[in-house]
């Protein structure tokens, strides 16, 4: 995001003002989709199991990039919203919504994976996936999904006005992933690791399972506009995917942040 300001930031600024309402996030009306589908996928005991239905549910809504609002020099605030996201937002608020037993637990989960204190500071959201990933195993919201053989990627990346970061992952290789397609669960979080020098990821979303055991790739996708389910493998092909990591949902992982 610009550091100034500028047309640019301005209209981001105007497409987030439905999502803030009288001093809270819009979610707090009580008729708020997210909060109608917590009350819906309760009944389900696996956190898995209430990804994949949330996320089901969430299908059709549109793309939109640049959804947080906050930079250097511009006040961060917290935004939460059900009406669009980019593939981030979209596996947070899903993960947020699966953890949480109403919205107040849903907005609390939702502090503690985009920030890394859960606090609402510019300089402590997780601005690479990479670190969103390490900081959310660490907080034992999801533990990483083991497929061998894996690689390690070690590098420097400084993306845009993120600063520079130091990233060591470790990576699953297409062929790996795909011998392996059965350790796959419903809900799982897939990120696709870039090549790119400055980058770690380029984009994520979730797995679901289809018919005949097909893997499905649920997402935000930019090119197409809106949440929807792709074929993995046609994904992949279309993307030329190498590398990705997978993170599953630990039942029972604590909403409020740590002090």
């Amino acid at each position: 995001m610009p550091h100034a300001t500028t047309r640019r930031h301005a209209l981001r600024l105007l497409a987030a003002i439905p999502l803030i309402a009288a001093g809270g996030p819009a979610l707090a009306r009580k008729d708020a989709l997210i909060g109608r589908l917590i009350d819906e996928a309760r009944a389900l005991p696996r956190v898995s199991q209430r990804i994949d239905f949330i996320s089901g549910k969430l299908i059709g809504i549109r793309y939109q990039a640049h959804t947080l609002i906050g930079g250097p020099k511009h006040p961060e605030r917290f935004v939460v919203r059900d009406d669009a996201f980019d593939c981030v937002t979209f596996c947070e608020v899903v993960l947020s919504a699966a953890l949480a037993r109403d919205l107040a637990e849903f907005e609390a989960a939702l502090l503690r994976i985009r920030y890394e204190h859960g606090r609402v500071k510019w300089d402590e959201r997780n601005h690479y996936f990479a670190e969103w990933s390490r900081r959310i195993v660490e907080q034992n919201i999801c533990r990483p999904v083991a497929m061998e053989p894996s690689i390690v990627i070690d590098k420097t990346v400084n993306w845009s006005n993120q600063g520079r970061r130091r990233i060591k992952m470790v990576a699953i290789p297409r062929d790996t992933f795909w011998s392996n397609k059965h350790l796959l669960t419903p809900g799982d979080v897939i990120g696709f690791v870039s090549l790119r020098k400055n980058l770690d990821f380029y984009h994520t979303g979730l797995v679901t399972i289809g018919k005949n055991d097909s893997v499905i790739l649920r997402h935000a996708s930019q090119s197409r506009r809106r949440v929807l389910d792709e074929p993995m493998d046609a994904f992949f092909a279309n993307n030329g995917v190498r590398l990705v990591t997978l993170l599953r949902a630990v039942d029972g992982a604590p909403v409020a942040a740590r002090p």
